[in-house]
C-alpha cells in the first residue's frame, strides 16, 4: 500500500520544515480499537458535569497556547498569526459554550402524547466512535466544531487532520491529553486515505464527519452510505454577496472585501460572487476594486503552490471565456496577486466553479429578481449575504436563497450557538449551536404507558 506523506512544507518560503510517516496498518487499527473501548467508560462512567469539564479545561489550554498555536498554522499553511490566534480563540469559545450549554441540550424532551395514558420523552445518547476527516484551512476551528459537542455528548472521536497540518494536529492531541481527556477518547492518526476508507467501513465506527472538497465527500458519502453510516459533509461554497441597496457604499464595498479576503480567500463560506444592483454597480465597482488591489500589501500566501497554481488555472479559464481581470502583479510562488473579475458569464462553466483564493467575481443585477436567480445559479449553497437598507427585501431575499445561511447587512457573525451548514452540493448536516450536538445522537423515545 502506498503510503501518504504529511510533512510541514512553508508556503512563504517553499522550505521543507518537518515530515511525518503516515501511520501503520496495525496503527490505524490500534486508534481505532482504542477509541471504540474507551467509548464505555466515557459515555457511561463519566457523568456530563466531567465530560464539560474536561471540555473547560480544553478551552483554556487553546488561550493558554494561542501564540504556539498560531506559529504553527503560520508555518504549515501560511495563515498570518493574527489570524490563528483570532481562530484559537474563536475555537475555544466553542469548547466553552458546549460545556456551558451541553445540559441544555441533553435534557430529556417531553413529547405530549395524542392519545393513550402514560407518559413519552426523548433522551439524547451517544452513539460510538467517530471518524472526523478534516481540512487544513482552519485546522483548530474545524476540530472543534466537530469535537466539542460530541465529546461532551459521550462520543469518542478518531481524527484524521490533513497531510499539510501534521503539527497543528499533534498540537491538538497535546491539549487533549493535557486537559485530562481520557486515553482513546479523542485520537489523532496519521491515517492515508486508503486507511480512512476502510476506517469509514470498519464497524467499530459509527459515524463520519468531513469537511473538504466536493468530490472527496461525494466518496466519502457513499462509502459511509454502503454501510449504513450516519455522516455530515461540509464541502465546497461559492457564497452570494447581494449588494441591493446601501447607505454607506464605502463600508459595503470594505465588507465584502474583508469576507472574501478572510484567510487568503481560502474560506468555503467566504463571499465570493459580489451581485450588485444596476444602479449601484459602477460606482461599487470602482470601490471595491480599488479595494481589493490595495489588499495587496501584506496579503499572506495561499496554502500551497499548487493551490496557487489551481486558482491561476481556474482564471485564466474564466478569462478565456471572456471574463475581464483586474490585478496588479502575477503569481510567485504560493503568492497570488487579488484581483477581480468581471464579465463572466452565467452560462460560463467557470461561473459555476469554487475560486479557493484572493479573486472576487462581480455581477451587475437589473433586478431583484435576477439577483437572486445569479444567487442560487451554482450548484453550491453553503452561505450567503445580503446588503440592502430594506428590512422588508432583506426577509424576501433571504427566503429566497438557496443557502444554509443568509448573513443580512454583516459579516464575520458566525458564533459558536450559530448552526453552520449548507444545501445542493456542499454538503449535509449542521455544526454548531443545538443542531451540531443533534447530528450524532441517538435520540432515543421513552414510552411508559400508566403502571
Amino acid at each position: 500500500m502506498s503510503k501518504q506523506l504529511y510533512a510541514v512544507v512553508n508556503p512563504a518560503t517553499g522550505e521543507l520544515v518537518q515530515e511525518y510517516p503516515a501511520a501503520t496498518d496495525a496503527a490505524v487499527d490500534q486508534a481505532l480499537d482504542t477509541a471504540a473501548n474507551a467509548y464505555r467508560q466515557w459515555s457511561q462512567e463519566t457523568t456530563l458535569a466531567e465530560r464539560a469539564e474536561v471540555l473547560n479545561a480544553v478551552a483554556a489550554l487553546h488561550n493558554e497556547r494561542s501564540g504556539e498555536l498560531a506559529r504553527i498554522a503560520q508555518r504549515e499553511m501560511g495563515k498570518p498569526l493574527e489570524e490563528g490566534a483570532a481562530e484559537v480563540e474563536f475555537s475555544a469559545s466553542i469548547y466553552a459554550y458546549y460545556a456551558a450549554n451541553a445540559h441544555k441540550f441533553l435534557a430529556d424532551e417531553p413529547v405530549e402524547l395524542l392519545e393513550g395514558e402514560g407518559t413519552a420523552f426523548v433522551r439524547r445518547q451517544p452513539i460510538g466512535t467517530l471518524l472526523g476527516i478534516m481540512p487544513w484551512n482552519y485546522p483548530y476551528y474545524q476540530v472543534a466544531r466537530f469535537a466539542a459537542p460530541n465529546l461532551v455528548l459521550g462520543n469518542t472521536i478518531v481524527l484524521k487532520p490533513a497531510p499539510q497540518c501534521p503539527e497543528s494536529s499533534a498540537a491538538l492531541q497535546r491539549i487533549f491529553t493535557d486537559a485530562g481527556c481520557p486515553e482513546g477518547c479523542y485520537v489523532n492518526v496519521y491515517a492515508t486515505n486508503d486507511q480512512a476508507a476502510d476506517a469509514i467501513a470498519d464497524p467499530r465506527v459509527r459515524g463520519v464527519s468531513f469537511t473538504g472538497s466536493e468530490r472527496a465527500g461525494a466518496e466519502i458519502a457513499e462509502k459511509a452510505g454502503r454501510s449504513l453510516k450516519k455522516v455530515v459533509l461540509e464541502l465546497g461554497g461559492s457564497d452570494p454577496f447581494l449588494v441591493l441597496s446601501s447607505a454607506d457604499l464605502d463600508a459595503t464595498a470594505q465588507a465584502a472585501v474583508d469576507t472574501r479576503f478572510e484567510n487568503a480567500g481560502q474560506a468555503c463560506n467566504a463571499g465570493k460572487r459580489v451581485i450588485v444592483a444596476a444602479e449601484l454597480y459602477d460606482e461599487f465597482l470602482g470601490i471595491f476594486t480599488k479595494k481589493v488591489l490595495a489588499a495587496a500589501d501584506g496579503l499572506a500566501p495561499l496554502s500551497s503552490v499548487a493551490a496557487a497554481e489551481r486558482l491561476e488555472a481556474q482564471v485564466q479559464r474564466a478569462v478565456d471565456d471572456g471574463a475581464t481581470l483586474v490585478c496588479e502583479g502575477r503569481r510567485e510562488g504560493a503568492f497570488f496577486p487579488p484581483g477581480v473579475l468581471t464579465g463572466v458569464s452565467p452560462n460560463s462553466p467557470s461561473a459555476a466553479e469554487e475560486l479557493f483564493g484572493p479573486v472576487a467575481t462581480v455581477y451587475r443585477a437589473e433586478s431583484e429578481t435576477e439577483a437572486v436567480e445569479l444567487a442560487n445559479s451554482t450548484p453550491y449553497g453553503l452561505g450567503s449575504y445580503v446588503f440592502t437598507t430594506d428590512p422588508e427585501q432583506a426577509m424576501r431575499v433571504a427566503d429566497r436563497i438557496e443557502a444554509g445561511m443568509v448573513f443580512v447587512n454583516g459579516v464575520g457573525l458566525e458564533g459558536a450557538e450559530l448552526p453552520f451548514g449548507g444545501v445542493k452540493r456542499s454538503g449535509f448536516g449542521r455544526e454548531l449551536g443545538r443542531a451540531g450536538i443533534d447530528e450524532f445522537a441517538n435520540k432515543k423515545l421513552i414510552r411508559t404507558a400508566r403502571a
